[in-house]
């Protein structure tokens, strides 16, 4: 079985294609039991699904690579036309690799982030509770998570990194001079819009509403960064009177509406209106962005914001691409060991196979009343034939394709000098 990663990223496609590949995450169980029953030859997967990506990694047979394709087409009704132009393909250990890089925030659109490990790691384990985690994909979470947490404790490519939400609140200076008069209304109530809010705090703004579908979650976010809670369902009463939206929740679809933003716009007088949308799916429609006033701002619209802050990790991600390179080989080497110890097991079976054949013809003719001392000899005799019949036969192609190599291996193994 080979290690097989299909997926798009922030870097070979925009938010309007990557939101039409993107998966739920409190749907990710019932998605793994469904991709593993779909697609024969596929025995083990994991799906890696955040605002930046959407990867599908499994042990797979080679042949079975376009039914991957298909199955993720047809589950998220994408468009095959966008999917050949946009996908990217690894195997094996530039796989490995692969998911190395992207844990350990060498991959992410912001350099070092540490958000990334998380997100691996919460996508693990939704693969172990739908009961799709083999021993290939484990022993690749073991050295991912490893090499992941060594960048962290040995580089310096994630301290002082400016994440989403500390780019979306640079932007918003650059609309409001004194963050101290505005109002900000997040949507959302997870890690990302907790991190927006304190970033919110640390540049002045008083005034922090979360909207979320559970008002209970939300309530419980103002008591550590924000001042109000209210439910989704309130956002169009009370939208006008914010300065700043940012939004980040897992909905399908979108939450705020254009003629929402439409009607907000005019009872607030036409005064500025800046919106950020950090979710994939996207929660503000896009049409948004056609009103006068309003400037709304995707994931993908802060990246010119983020690179500004890229320089000063560069050094630091030459150290962690050289722990990436050894975890790879570590990882090839386990690797080989165990496929080693599997081919061990398969010679030990085939052989206690012959022994058991030889033993039952044996006792059968003991049985029928054969001569005891010539029965011994017989069973030898044909034991010895059927175990070293493969051997010898390898030996024989060997030497006649001149493979002294090979030759010299054998002789050396078998200690045969």
């Amino acid at each position: 079985m080979a290690l097989l990663v299909i997926g798009i990223s922030f870097r070979t496609a925009d938010v309007s294609l990557r939101e039409k590949f993107a998966f739920p995450e409190n749907d990710m169980v019932p998605v793994l039991k469904e991709l593993t029953n779909a697609v024969p030859g596929l025995t083990e997967s994991v799906i890696l699904s955040t605002c930046n990506r959407t990867e599908i990694y499994c042990s797979i047979e080679r042949t079975a690579h376009e039914s991957v394709v298909s199955w993720l087409l047809r589950n998220r009704k994408g468009p095959q036309k966008d999917f050949q132009s946009i996908n990217y393909t690894f195997w094996d250990l530039e796989a490995a690799r692969h998911m190395m890089r992207v844990t350990s925030g060498l991959d992410s659109q912001v350099l070092g982030e540490t958000q990334i490990a998380g997100q691996v790691k919460n996508a693990y384990d939704s693969s172990r509770r739908a009961d799709v985690m083999g021993p290939k994909l484990n022993l690749l979470a073991s050295h991912t998570l490893r090499a992941a947490k060594k960048v962290r404790s040995l580089t310096d490519i994630g301290r002082n990194s400016v994440s989403i939400a500390a780019a979306a609140v640079t932007t918003a200076r650059q609309i409001f001079s004194d963050m101290a008069t505005t109002r900000a209304l997040l949507v959302g109530a997870g890690d990302t819009i907790e991190l927006v809010a304190r970033h919110l705090r640390a540049a002045g703004v008083e005034q922090i509403t979360i909207a979320n579908r559970s008002l209970e979650n939300a309530r419980a976010l103002v008591e550590k960064v924000a001042d109000d809670a209210i439910r989704l369902s309130e956002i169009a009463d009370v939208l006008h009177a914010y300065d700043i939206v940012i939004s980040s929740t897992g909905s399908p679809d979108p939450v705020i509406a254009k003629t929402t933003v439409h009607q907000a716009r005019q009872r607030r007088r036409y005064r500025p209106q800046f919106m950020v949308d950090i979710a994939v799916p996207r929660d503000i429609d896009p049409e948004v962005a056609t009103l006068s006033d309003v400037y709304l701002y995707t994931i993908d619209d802060l990246t010119s914001v983020i690179e500004e802050n890229i320089e000063g990790r560069k050094e630091s991600a030459k150290h962690a691409e050289e722990i990436v390179d050894e975890a790879v080989k570590q990882y090839e080497r386990e690797l080989g060991i165990r496929n080693g110890q599997e081919l061990i097991e398969l010679f030990r079976q085939s052989a206690n196979n012959v022994r058991d054949s030889e033993l039952k013809r044996a006792i059968d003719r003991l049985n029928s009343g054969s001569d005891p001392g010539e029965l011994l000899a017989r069973f030898a005799h044909d034991l010895t034939n059927k175990l070293t019949h493969s051997p010898t036969l390898t030996i024989r192609d060997a030497a006649s394709d001149d493979r002294k190599d090979i030759l010299d291996y054998i002789r050396k193994s078998l200690e045969l000098d």
